[in-house]
């Protein structure tokens, strides 16, 4: 589950110096022309399309240039007039170049580069650069959010490369100039577009983002051009024009057994896979049971690929074969999906769960008695919301779930990345008030002064505001239907402490005449093997398979809440 304090940057946007923060009043930002050569890009944040960039690449006998310009509306707020990245015969950096504005400061930079260094003119706002930072011979120019077409160049680096290959990004002068990467994994899939399919690389990086890991998912077709960029803990994501569309997905994993279907919610459409048993009767001879599976925050796409982890398709592959049939779906407004990300709360996406169960119940090849949902993380929040309104809900699985508020559990996941942080205490206390704050605001719709613009414009939100007020405790207490608690003994997200409430109460409060639990040793929240189960460990998990324990245990007991009666 996607910690709420994080910000949107990639890394590190060029550092501001105080005195550059005090600005006239923004001028309103011209958008800039597009070039007739260019290759569009649609930018999307938690879904919701916020801004486009057009990148060209030229190549000859003097290297790669990779140029472009673009806008992205807020909260990212970057106007982008030209950009600019070119790259020696040998793919050594030469030079950087940018014209942009970033929420209102205007920035120009042009940077050389030349025996490991990288020399730096230009301005910020009112305030001179001048710098020159120390970088290695075959850094890449990765200049952030400001022009993301750069990434480009890093599509063709990666080609060939082995995993545990190691990068360095020059992301903008200053004390954070170079950010270093690895690669972590790289696997062939294919992009379905309407009813056509092409190739493309999937390589999985992990950048070392202020000694937190964060993962990056950048697409290149097969000869090296760049189609889709990812981000997926912050909901950022870049997609070529041709990709842009609802009707476009990647196939991630494929399960035998899996079928595409269309399932109708309300007033729009949710892409969906059905994975059906390969190893039971043929479907006319008998009503099948079904499992609805909901992925946590870290990922909306049906998979539930989180850190190299497709967490929903290998349990989806688990359940199938114990005899059920599997539903994993693409989160409204993204994928296959339609809707409106950036307005839904919980509540609404329990809603769109409803919508999946009453589809399945109105087949002749399911069991409608015999319907149960999964839910991971966050996910779990909403299998129990949705199982406490519908009825035809038979059976919950909850996996990793939180037992306390979001506004609790933001501040705890606060607390235990601090308590990881050489921070003094002035600073911890700083940032814990500040969370407080806004989580007050947010809550109350009060008490916003003070608080940076920026700040609130990413919280300020319906969905994080159903987020912060949701209470499990009070959903568990309605519940009728059996339920069966999986928790990761070696989460750090959502330590194993939750699980020990939310049984506790669901047992005493709540109709459910079952309740049962299981606590997996040795494995983190995402579900896989681990030794420390912290998030900076899932960079460096050599197993990706969601354990047999977890899977084991979900099978043994699905099939119990939900055996045919005469």
């Amino acid at each position: 589950m996607r910690a709420f304090h994080c910000t949107w940057t990639l890394i590190l946007l060029l550092a501001l110096p105080a005195t550059a923060q005090q600005l006239p009043q923004r001028q309103q930002a011209q958008p800039p022309a597009r070039s007739p050569n260019a290759q569009a890009y649609t930018i999307f944040l938690r879904g919701t399309p916020v801004g486009r960039q057009e990148v060209s690449v030229r190549s000859d006998a003097e290297g790669l240039t990779i140029s472009g310009l673009g806008q992205i509306a807020e909260p990212i707020d970057i106007l982008t007039r030209r950009a600019e990245v070119h790259y020696r015969a040998d793919l050594s950096l030469e030079s950087l170049a940018l014209d942009a504005r970033v929420s209102g400061l205007d920035i120009t930079l042009q940077t050389t580069f030349n025996n490991g260094a990288a020399v730096s003119q230009g301005m910020q706002g009112n305030v001179p650069i001048s710098t020159t930072d120390m970088v290695s011979p075959q850094t890449l120019a990765l200049p952030n959010n400001i022009f993301m077409g750069a990434h480009a160049a890093l599509a063709r680096r990666l080609a060939g490369s082995a995993p545990g290959a190691e990068f360095r990004a020059f992301v903008g002068p200053g004390t954070s100039a170079q950010v270093a990467f690895r690669l972590r994994g790289e696997t062939t899939e294919q992009v379905q577009t309407g009813t056509s399919t092409f190739d493309v690389h999937h390589y999985e990086l992990v950048f070392d983002n202020a000694g937190a890991p964060l993962a990056i998912h950048l697409y290149a077709d097969n000869v090296g051009a760049l189609v889709r960029l990812t981000v997926p803990a912050q909901g950022l994501e870049m997609l070529r024009d041709d990709v842009a569309a609802s009707t476009t997905r990647t196939h991630v994993t494929s399960n035998p057994g899996d079928e595409a279907v269309v399932i109708p919610s309300t007033g729009f459409n949710l892409g969906a896979t059905l994975t059906w048993p390969t190893n039971a009767p043929a479907r006319a001879t008998t009503k099948r049971p079904a499992v609805v599976m909901i992925g946590g925050s870290d990922t909306d796409d049906r998979d539930g690929m989180a850190y190299g982890v497709p967490i929903l398709a290998q349990l989806a592959a688990a359940v199938s074969q114990a005899g059920f049939v599997a539903v994993r779906y693409d989160k409204r407004g993204f994928g296959q999906s339609g809707g409106r990300q950036e307005s839904a709360t919980i509540a609404d996406l329990a809603d769109d769960v409803r919508s999946i169960v009453r589809w399945l119940a109105g087949r002749k090849d399911i069991d409608s008695k015999r319907i149960a949902v999964l839910g991971h993380a966050e996910g779990a929040w909403v299998a129990l919301l949705a199982a406490a309104r519908d009825k035809r809900i038979a059976a919950v699985v909850s996996i990793d779930a939180p037992a306390t508020t979001g506004a609790d559990l933001a501040l705890e996941q606060q607390q235990h990345v601090l308590d990881r942080m050489k921070a003094s205490p002035a600073e911890r206390a700083q940032k814990v008030e500040m969370q407080k704050k806004i989580q007050a605001a947010v809550l109350t719709g009060r008490g916003w002064e003070g608080i940076p613009p920026d700040l609130r414009r990413q919280a300020d939100t319906p969905w994080t505001q159903s987020v912060l007020a949701f209470d499990p405790l009070k959903v568990v207490d309605n519940m009728r239907q059996p339920m069966l608690f999986v928790h990761a003994e070696l989460d750090r997200q959502v330590p194993v402490s939750h699980v020990e409430r939310i049984v506790g109460v669901a047992r005493k409060e709540s109709k459910s005449k079952s309740v049962e639990v299981v606590t997996v040793r040795g494995v983190n929240h995402l579900l896989v093997p681990a030794i420390t189960g912290e998030t900076d460990e899932y960079a460096s998990l050599s197993d990706l398979n969601v354990s047999k324990d977890v899977t084991t245990a979900v099978d043994a007991w699905l099939t119990k809440a939900l055996a045919a009666r005469p």
